[in-house]
């Protein structure tokens, strides 16, 4: 048995890649996409004509709608490819506006829906800022299921836990970074590999809090900079993965066993947040407030080089 294997008996696995191509050889339930990889899709020969084609069909729309659609065109050929969920990113440049993110996400379902694709098939991702989160809570209320992204801090996590949106996706790698980084050349990197590494230790709490609260949302780790981190988080609802790295679980068979423990449970108090309450607490995060703050804008600079491919069809 594999180790991709092996994770599928304790994990639902989800590829993250615009590159739907790549998807039969892993069989994954669901995948993921964000800004950064359908921009890196449509710049390679096999996806050109699929954006070209969009944006032909829709020339004189708005640009943000043309946008959507080219998302929602990538997003229906990758469930052709799986059995289960796609999840499809609101523009980053929203993720301090709530009505307008309840607005594109709404758009983006109903343009699904117009493809045929069952809003139970969709997650509309969203930036895990209050907006975001309040946004996500007003689109779960109306049966828009959402997946709260760029989550860094254990404050965001019980923030959409208490909004009861449907999953969230804690950034083990990118917070493994910002340590990294942070300690410089006082990095021991076998002190805080695997189940020691930061990234994970953040998803685990998380893991374990929401399990011992009975906190429906799912979690599911993402942002892997290596195997150990994935084998560390075996276990955990679901883990959305790369194909580099679900190339490398696959060709290994060295022994994976369950690392988290639903049952394990954490002795912390129940915790929630008002408004004034989280931006606090994630000030107080360093690293949250950074990596959130960089993630967005990362990806709002993704969103206007995609618009520039759009614009130069």
């Amino acid at each position: 048995m594999t180790q991709l294997d092996a994770l599928k008996q304790f994990t639902t696995v989800v590829a993250d890649t615009g590159d739907f191509n790549q998807l039969a050889q892993f069989k994954p339930q669901d995948a993921t996409t964000n800004p950064s990889l359908i921009l890196k899709a449509v710049q390679k020969a096999d996806y050109a004509p699929l954006m070209t084609d969009t944006v032909t069909r829709f020339k004189g729309r708005a640009l943000d709608e043309t946008m959507d659609r080219l998302l929602v065109r990538f997003g229906c050929e990758i469930l052709s490819l799986i059995p289960g969920r796609v999840s499809t990113e609101v523009d980053a440049r929203l993720s301090f506006d709530m009505a307008a993110t309840v607005a594109r996400g709404e758009r983006l379902i109903a343009l699904y829906h117009a493809e045929g694709i069952h809003m139970d098939r969709v997650l509309i991702k969203v930036a895990a800022t209050w907006e975001g989160i309040q946004a996500a809570q007003a689109l779960e209320q109306r049966g828009i299921r959402t997946n709260l992204t760029l989550l860094f801090s254990f404050c965001q996590a019980v923030a959409c836990g208490q909004a009861r949106v449907q999953l969230i996706s804690p950034f083990v790698g990118r917070i493994y970074d910002w340590y990294k980084k942070s300690a410089g050349s006082n990095w021991n990197e076998a002190a805080h590999a695997e189940a020691n590494d930061p990234g994970v230790k953040s998803v685990r709490d998380i893991y374990q809090y929401y399990k011992h609260f009975g906190i429906a949302t799912e979690v599911m780790g993402a942002s892997f900079r290596n195997i150990g981190q994935i084998t560390a988080l075996a276990g955990c609802d679901l883990l959305t993965i790369s194909p580099d790295l679900l190339a490398q679980l696959a060709a290994s068979d060295a022994p994976l066993a369950r690392a988290l423990d639903a049952g394990a449970g954490l002795d912390l108090p129940a915790a929630h947040f008002d408004e004034a309450g989280f931006r606090f607490a994630l000030n107080e995060d360093a690293m949250a407030t950074e990596k959130l703050a960089e993630g967005i804008r990362a990806f709002a600079v993704d969103a206007v080089k995609l618009e520039q491919l759009m614009l130069a069809v």
